[in-house]
């Protein structure tokens, strides 16, 4: 999430009424978690074990709970609980807003786009020429449509992302103020749903289609060309690369890289990144070939047994 205005380091740390080492006229042009930093971000970290790396990381500002030494070039807030600060922030400088009627504020729509009557806008929403949106689509704040575009029936797209921080009482819930950008081309079968990111963006590219049911996690980024099946379910923070194609009921956990020209079969389940141009099956997934081959020799399993008790 960008800052418009920036902001200095001097005026992030008193919203949260926080102590900062650096330079008071620090300037703070971003708010983002740790995925998705660039020089002038602030980021938080509240956990020993990430500390290095939120302290190495792009982000030019850490939110952090511990007084450590401050990095060369980089300001340090110091919060009893990061997380509650970095949640403050975010809704301050992006506050949730309902709209009013089924079309909301800052709405653009290009020439020639068909829209159902029952489909629901949010508000600071943009799309394109040449697109149809079928019956009960749902478009929550802050999206991005390209053109020549398809959205079919009850698809959901800007819901807010799946994140949440535990703590004894329960799960606190992270402010979601992304956006979702879909690119030209792009068809969304029925019922899919996509979230928004939770400072960054969901970004779906040029002339990928999905089929019915797919569900696509908050921050993931999906290349061009790419062609999903029903029920595929793609965690938070994946990276998917021009033309893959995933088949039906793939399960992708997050950070995830997905390689260009891959292609994984039905319900397999990925552990790990996968290198482009191979064909994976399985759970773990694996190059089909191999998992094939282990399979065919546990298939003969019992046979290799009964022989060796006799």
């Amino acid at each position: 999430m960008k800052l418009h205005p920036p902001q200095t380091l001097a005026t992030i740390a008193s919203l949260i009424q926080c102590e900062y080492d650096g330079d008071p006229n620090f300037p703070v042009t971003g708010i983002n978690e740790i995925h998705k930093v660039v020089s002038g971000d602030l980021v938080f970290v509240d956990h020993p074990k990430y500390y290095e790396k939120a302290l190495q990381s792009a982000a030019t500002i850490v939110l952090i709970n511990q007084k450590v030494e401050c990095p060369a070039g980089k300001a340090l807030i110091f919060s009893e609980d990061p997380c509650r600060d970095f949640n403050a922030l975010t809704r301050h400088f992006s506050p949730w807003s309902m709209p009013k009627e089924n079309r909301g504020d800052n709405l653009i729509i290009g020439d020639n786009t068909l829209i159902h009557p029952s489909v629901v806008i949010g508000n600071n929403v943009t799309i394109g020429d040449n697109c149809i949106l079928h019956p009960g689509v749902v478009l929550y704040n802050d999206i991005t449509i390209g053109n020549d575009c398809i959205i079919h029936a009850n698809a959901v797209i800007g819901s807010d992302a799946f994140y949440y921080k535990t703590r004894p009482e329960g799960r606190e819930k992270m402010h979601t103020c992304g956006y979702v950008i879909l690119g030209n081309r792009v068809e969304i079968g029925a019922s899919c749903t996509i979230d928004r990111g939770v400072t960054g963006d969901t970004r779906i590219g040029d002339g990928t289609k999905m089929d019915n049911h797919v569900h696509v996690g908050h921050d993931t980024v999906i290349g061009n060309n790419c062609l999903f099946a029903a029920q595929v379910g793609i965690a938070g923070c994946v990276v998917i690369e021009d033309n893959v194609i995933l088949w039906g009921q793939v399960g992708v956990p997050s950070d995830i890289l997905i390689g260009k020209g891959a292609v994984v079969l039905g319900q397999s389940g990925l552990t790990k990144d996968l290198e482009g141009g191979k064909t994976y099956f399985g759970s773990p997934a694996e190059e089909a070939r191999h998992k094939f081959r282990e399979l065919a020799m546990i298939r003969k399993l019992p046979e290799i047994i009964e022989k060796l008790s006799v």
